[in-house]
């Protein structure tokens, strides 16, 4: 009888195989194992690495610690205290689970373990998952892990690693999120010997969110805390004048457990979308609380990965949340005028070369060309009439509503190089910006018309689209999607074939075939949201258009209408694009410059 070629892996290489999956790189051995010791239910966690952990990581903790046989066990692949029975696996209320990081870090590093259960104290070291050392070792109760020499037998993984300074940025990003996932215990980062980060652990998440991003940050921050039948959501959002060029200052925890979920970010933003500038990210943290039993975490042994159940219902959730906490809280962005004073630039400017390290400088916003209507107005001096027209028109839409957050009283005193209509409010002095304010005051105008007065077009030629059969089987939910929204509806027409034969008018001032492949699109790819996005952002680009240019003079009658005119709009702080319409020169900041 031959011999096979199956034979079984010996358990060093599979280790070695799973090392491969579990620790990517320093920061994946950092969070295995401070998830760990969260579990062990410590209350001061300490993490210490030497050149970005490739040298050495330690991580101590004050836990429950371990006995010698719990410590020897440790180290068996798949060995794990927190699950026992298959049902454990659809309930798992611990970070750790799986039972494989300690193996999988020990037969890639030397790996050193001292630990005690405060009867037995216990040191094991491996190399490379040899047993060098077990014997017993006084300490403290709770456990301490170190990891030296990190992939040092495994070359084609170390070349991948970046600087010691890049792996280092990574392990102290994953300690802040620790830390703002645990407000109640105490985490301490040492780098290089130097403390990089530290939390009190006194259970105020505020007071880590100034720990990790400063003052200015905790000081601009909203406190949220909403629920459904199944989710509870906590946490805090910064206000959208302090923002970030990249999405990773959104923090979400799934029941405390860091998650990266594009879908979560992305429902997010949506939140943020109309009060934040075009390419520019939110900073917030939020803790979502949902039975486990709807959170499949077992999806990759790295654990960053989720699938939620009910995953439509949290995009609205948090959507609709988020939009309505930002409404009721932001009001004009006030602008501190002190940095403003000429001796003090130079000063400013070498302040921030300083702190590049620690804050992200954020780049000023440059609008988009946008092409001039195709009818201007010699002056809008001719077409006051129009003006009060259309305002006559807004005034009886908005009878009867109530803003949420009250409009500051304005009493317009004049215009600023053609550009800005200046106004004398109770705080101090409030600089209109003239496009935006009107760009605003359309956009909402717009919205109301085309929504409620829908006037039908067919068309000569009606638009065909050829799409797979599964869309066309689908061609009544497609339609269910989209017809309160833009009102259109598709018919099959043949196997793979779709027409529309009549469009809202709206449609004729774009490509219609262009929009509707689009709607298709996000259909198919389930983006169930971007339908009223779409829309959104075709009716702000008309709303552009039929504004008041920039460089335009105006009347004190006409100032004073697009006053008014804003102050009856739902959101009347910032246009479309998410640019603030008005701000606020604080008087007593504009007192202090006269030195009084």
């Amino acid at each position: 009888m031959g011999m096979g070629k199956i034979v079984q892996l010996d358990a060093h290489i599979a280790n070695m195989i799973a090392a491969g999956e579990v620790v990517e790189r320093p920061m994946g051995v950092v969070k295995e194992l401070v998830e760990n010791a969260i579990d062990a239910r410590s209350t001061r966690i300490t993490v210490s690495c030497e050149e970005g952990g490739l040298k050495r990581i330690s991580v101590s903790d004050n836990g429950v610690g371990m006995d010698h046989s719990d410590a020897l066990m440790a180290f068996q692949r798949h060995a794990t205290s927190k699950i026992k029975v298959e049902s454990d696996l659809f309930e798992i209320h611990s970070l750790g689970f799986r039972g494989e990081a300690i193996p999988s870090i020990a037969s890639v590093s030397k790996f050193t373990m001292i630990t005690s259960d405060g009867n037995e104290c216990t040191k094991i070291y491996k190399a490379y998952g040899e047993m060098v050392e077990d014997c017993s070792y006084p300490c403290n109760q709770g456990t301490e892990m170190i990891v030296e020499g990190l992939f040092y037998k495994t070359p084609a993984r170390l070349k991948h690693l970046k600087s010691g300074a890049y792996e280092n940025s990574l392990i102290q990003d994953v300690m802040v999120r620790f830390a703002l996932a645990n407000p109640s215990i105490a985490f301490t980062y040492i780098s290089n010997g130097k403390t990089a980060f530290r939390s009190s652990g006194n259970g105020n998440l505020l007071e880590v969110l100034y720990q990790a991003y400063g003052s200015e940050v905790a000081k601009h921050a909203i406190a949220l805390d909403f629920h459904d039948f199944d989710y509870h959501v906590s946490g805090y959002l910064v206000k959208p004048s302090i923002t970030r060029s990249t999405r990773y200052f959104s923090h979400v925890f799934m029941n405390g457990r860091m998650v990266k979920t594009y879908r979560l970010y992305k429902a997010i933003l949506d939140g943020y979308e109309d009060f934040i500038v075009k390419g520019r990210n939110p900073i917030c943290v939020l803790n979502i609380e949902v039975d486990p039993q709807l959170l499949d975490v077992n999806v990759h042994p790295s654990k960053w990965e989720i699938r939620i159940s009910k995953q439509n219902q949290l995009e609205y959730l948090l959507k609709d949340n988020i939009r309505d906490a930002l409404k009721k809280s932001l009001l004009a962005m006030d602008v501190d005028v002190s940095k403003a004073r000429v001796g003090l630039k130079e000063e400013i400017f070498s302040q921030l070369a300083l702190d590049t390290d620690r804050i992200e400088r954020v780049e000023p916003y440059i609008a988009p060309k946008v092409e001039e209507p195709k009818v201007v107005y010699e002056s809008m001096r001719d077409n006051a009439e129009v003006i009060v027209n259309e305002s006559l028109i807004i005034e009886e839409k908005e009878i009867g509503k109530t803003n949420d957050s009250q409009f500051p009283k304005m009493k317009v005193i004049g215009q600023l190089h053609d550009k800005f209509v200046l106004c004398e409010v109770e705080q101090g002095l409030a600089l209109i910006d003239q496009h935006a304010a009107q760009e605003r005051v359309h956009y909402e105008e717009l919205l109301e018309t085309i929504n409620t007065d829908v006037v039908m077009n067919d068309l000569l030629v009606p638009y065909t689209f050829k799409v797979g059969n599964d869309i066309v089987q689908r061609v009544d939910e497609l339609n269910g999607c989209i017809e309160e929204d833009i009102h259109v509806r598709f018919e099959p027409f043949g196997v793979h074939v779709l027409r529309v034969s009549s469009v809202p008018s709206w449609m004729k001032e774009l490509n219609g075939q262009q929009f509707l492949e689009d709607v298709l699109e996000n259909f198919k790819n389930d983006q169930s949201s971007s339908y009223q996005k779409m829309e959104k952002k075709r009716i702000a680009t008309m709303a552009c258009h039929s504004s008041i240019r920039f460089n335009h003079a105006l009347t004190m009658d006409e100032m004073q209408e697009v006053v008014r005119q804003l102050s009856l709009c739902k959101n009347p702080y910032h246009c479309p694009h998410g640019r603030p319409t008005f701000i606020i020169l604080q008087e007593h900041e504009l007192t202090k410059e006269f030195l009084r």
